[in-house]
Parts: structure tokens; C-alpha cells; sequence
């Protein structure tokens, strides 16, 4: 199957990298790309800075379900009030629920159990998916703007270190059907996000390492984000002025950095340009139809 047709049939994309890659506007550009191909997509964002709203030029989410057009939605996640509502809905009764919430004991749990916010935000794509929850229509695919390289892996990680844990009860139970869930590469999708950069391109290797090892598999899909177009070359006698230099070292580290990652990795990947823009239509119209361009240009290869 082609890379493109195996996006389009994942139920769950999760996008990791590291901080500071794009990785937001990678996961805004996959929504992006999936819902004009008639998916109906939900983009979670989990940071609460708060930005993919502005690639789309669309009003903050500010925990709700933003809808940019008749496919594609977007939503700022907090993961402590999913466990709070997760909470209420099992309890049911009202001034037992308003205990629970306000007791310290489950502050000090909620705060410090291992694995148990990642498994709230898988937990909260699960339910959107099955149509579990009024927020939003029922999606076909969730495109999870996941946190940084390690907690991304330890998100896609936490079922099943939760299921060992707790074995009884809703949180129990969630997190066996999640483990099932991300551990079948035909339902949930990883894609990583990176700088062809030292530090970033390292940190993307160890993550492709670190998922084979921890949950048996490899990313479907590498963003390499922000290259820095090639320059024309200089006329004959030419004097290179400073910025041109600049722009042509940065220019040479990213192939470079590129070269590297290629001989690690040989699955598939996207690369993107350095575009000139703020986040909004001057930096999603580009961004989209290269990204596009690339994945149908897979396609039309196979």
C-alpha cells in the first residue's frame, strides 16, 4: 500500500518531534491535507500556548471544537479537564462528582500517575472517533498535535503501561482498549517532524529507534521542515555578499543533516521549505500544496 493510502486509512495520525520544528503546522497541514480528500478531521492541539488556530486564521479553541470548514475542525485539549469529565460521566451524581473533583487525594493522583493525562488525550480522540461525545461530528481521523520527541513516544506508550498498572475500573479498562488501538498500524499512524538540523535529526533517530523498540514499529512518515531553498548560482567574479553566505551555509548543514538521516532512515519522507510568512494563508498555501504535491507524487510512483 502506498504511503498516501495508508494515511488516508489511519483512524489516528499522532505528530511528534522535537520542540520547535513545526510540528504544529505539520500536524494543521496532514488535517489540512486528509480533509481535502474528503476525510472528516478533528486537529487536537495539546499545548496550551495556543497556536494552530492561527495557521487557519480561525478564532482561539480555548477547549472547544473550532470548525474551519464542513471537514476540518480543531481543538485545544487540556488534558486534566478530559480526566475531570471522564470523572463526572462515571460517577453521574452530581455533589459525588463536585467531591471526588474537589479532593486532594485525586489532585495528587490526576497530577502524578504515570501515563494517566496521555491516556485522558488518547482517551479523548477514542471517543471522538466513536462518536462518544457531542463536541464535534463524528469524525474519520484525529490528527493529534502530540508533545515533544520523548513525551510523544510515552503518550503512544501510556495504555499499556497503564493497563499493567490499573487493571480495574474505567481507567483500566480504557487503557486496555487503547493499547489494542495504537499498537495496530493500521488504525493509529506516527509521524515525526524535524529541522534538518543536528540536534533535531538526532533527536528524530533516537525516536525511530525508540518505537521499534517500544511498541514494535516504525514512523509511516519523517517531515523535514524549514529547508532553506538552494541559491542560485553566483555570477562568474561575482563577490558573495554576507546574507548570501549565510544563506548558503545553512543551505549546505541541511543537506548535510539530510544526508544523515537518509542513511538511518529509509522510510518515507516529506521535505518542506523555509517560507517567508507568518502563521496564516501566506504560510498554509505553500506549506499544503507542497505537502500535497509530495504525498500524490508518491502516488503516482507506485
Amino acid at each position: 500500500m502506498t504511503l498516501g493510502r495508508a494515511l488516508l486509512r489511519r483512524r489516528l495520525l499522532v505528530v511528534t518531534g522535537k520542540g520547535g520544528v513545526g510540528k504544529t503546522t505539520v500536524a494543521g497541514l496532514l488535517g489540512r491535507w486528509l480533509a481535502d480528500r474528503g476525510r472528516t478531521v478533528v486537529v487536537i492541539e495539546i499545548d496550551p500556548r495556543e497556536s494552530l488556530h492561527r495557521l487557519f486564521d480561525a478564532p482561539p479553541s480555548s477547549g472547544r471544537v473550532v470548525a474551519i470548514d464542513d471537514r476540518l475542525y480543531l481543538q485545544n485539549l487540556r488534558p486534566r479537564d478530559v480526566l475531570d469529565q471522564l470523572t463526572r460521566e462515571r460517577l453521574r451524581i452530581g455533589f459525588l462528582a463536585r467531591r471526588v473533583l474537589d479532593s486532594p487525594v485525586y489532585h495528587h493522583f490526576t497530577e502524578g500517575a504515570p501515563g494517566l493525562k496521555e491516556l485522558a488525550v488518547l482517551g479523548h480522540a477514542w471517543r471522538l472517533l466513536e462518536g462518544s461525545t457531542a463536541e464535534a461530528p463524528r469524525p474519520d481521523v484525529v490528527v493529534l498535535d502530540a508533545p515533544a520527541t520523548g513525551h510523544g513516544l510515552s503518550l503512544l506508550a501510556a495504555p499499556a503501561l497503564v493497563s499493567e498498572v490499573v487493571e480495574g475500573g474505567p481507567f483500566g479498562a480504557m487503557a486496555r482498549q487503547l493499547a489494542e488501538f495504537v499498537r495496530a498500524p493500521e488504525e493509529t499512524g506516527l509521524v515525526v517532524a524535524t529541522l534538518a538540523e543536528e540536534m533535531p535529526v538526532q533527536e528524530t533517530l533516537e525516536l525511530v529507534e525508540g518505537t521499534r523498540r517500544r511498541l514494535g514499529r516504525a514512523p509511516d512518515l519523517v517531515v523535514a521542515n524549514a529547508l532553506y531553498p538552494p541559491l542560485p548560482s553566483p555570477r562568474p567574479g561575482a563577490v558573495e555578499s554576507p546574507r548570501a553566505r549565510l544563506w548558503r551555509l545553512r543551505r549546505e548543514a541541511n543537506e548535510r543533516e539530510l544526508r544523515r538521516l537518509a542513511a538511518a532512515w529509509d522510510g518515507p519522507r516529506v521535505e518542506l521549505p523555509l517560507v517567508p510568512a507568518e502563521a496564516g494563508a501566506g504560510l498554509l498555501g505553500p506549506l499544503a500544496a507542497r505537502l500535497a504535491a509530495s504525498l500524490d507524487a508518491r502516488e503516482a510512483a507506485s
